[in-house]
């Protein structure tokens, strides 16, 4: 079986299981398990149908990096509920999903899935970096457009894209980032700071979004050959443009820092290869299945994750 690798934004999957189903399932203690049980047929399903020899949870160990905010201060400012004691931001979260989260550590952890994170970086840069130094190929799952940037066909790295839903996932490839957005995913972080995101307090450039950003993009390559090209008289640019790029000058110097992920994270010590749990494991997975009342997701999870690892060798 030829292998490829499967990089699951966790965050993003969860939070779309956590919304899927109601918060009437529960544990046997009444602890909600919507999000945990969605997050299990998610990663049962992908198995299954992509068939990945490698999987890793990539993990937001800082959702909203301080390095980030310095350089963008409205940078996920409205995502924050509070502020901690020693300056870290808390993110808004549903109660319900918060009480969750270690439980959902706790289950991949107990089907021997390695989970992935960065001090100081979110999930994107953990899969920026895993992606960009894989030797085989990539499927990044998530429903999160700023990692169309990782797109690329030449080294087999696609996004299995979850945004219309699970029964409607989409394999973005170059060809379909062209068709979507009119640019390459070489191109798409500089799209992404010329026309911003609010998603992620991103003001871009006032005036000017996808159809212009592409279009600009289309003409001068690149955001540096965008700003070059305003400053320089002989090249074709409306004045229009010119003014918004240049009284943009000092958020478009620090924004690609921003959007751009971080591809040159060390990740070592960690083993994602797919493999039937061991005794251990199986000991560890009857008792979540029956104190969590998700023998049956359970259960699927483990059926895909043993298949594909006898699959693999």
């Amino acid at each position: 079986m030829d292998e490829r690798l499967m990089l699951l934004d966790t965050a993003s999957l969860y939070f779309r299981a956590f919304h899927a189903l109601p918060d009437s399932i529960k544990a046997k203690d009444g602890t909600p398990v919507n999000a945990v049980r969605g997050l299990l047929d998610i990663v049962a399903r992908l198995v299954t149908d992509y068939r990945p020899t490698q999987l890793v949870a990539c993990w937001d160990n800082d959702w909203r990096p301080a390095w980030r905010v310095e350089l963008i201060p409205t940078y996920k400012r409205h995502r924050v509920a509070s502020t901690v004691p020693g300056g870290v931001d808390v993110e808004e979260t549903p109660p319900g999903l918060v009480d969750q989260l270690p439980l959902i550590r706790e289950v991949l952890a107990a089907l021997d899935l390695a989970v992935v994170g960065a001090d100081h970086h979110e999930a994107d840069d953990v899969i920026g970096s895993l992606a960009t130094q894989a030797d085989v190929p990539v499927d990044i799952v998530t429903g999160d457009r700023d990692l169309f940037q990782l797109v690329d066909d030449e080294r087999d790295v696609r996004v299995i894209y979850t945004a219309r839903g699970m029964s409607n996932l989409e394999v973005l490839t170059d060809v379909s980032v062209v068709r979507k957005y009119g640019v390459l995913p070489v191109q798409y972080a500089d799209f992404a700071t010329l026309r911003g995101d609010t998603s992620d307090g991103l003001p871009g450039v006032p005036g000017i979004g996808d159809k212009t950003a592409a279009g600009l993009l289309k003409d001068h390559g690149s955001l540096d050959g965008i700003i070059a090209a305003a400053a320089d008289p002989n090249a074709e640019m409306s004045a229009r443009f010119r003014a918004k790029i240049a009284e943009s000058a000092d958020y478009l110097k620090v924004a690609p820092t921003v959007v751009n992920v971080v591809r040159d994270l060390d990740l070592a010590g960690f083993d994602g290869r797919l493999r039937a749990p061991d005794s251990d494991h199986a000991e560890r997975l009857d008792r979540l299945g029956t104190e969590l009342n998700i023998s049956g997701p359970l259960g699927r999870a483990r059926k895909a994750l043993a298949s594909a690892g006898e699959a693999s060798g």
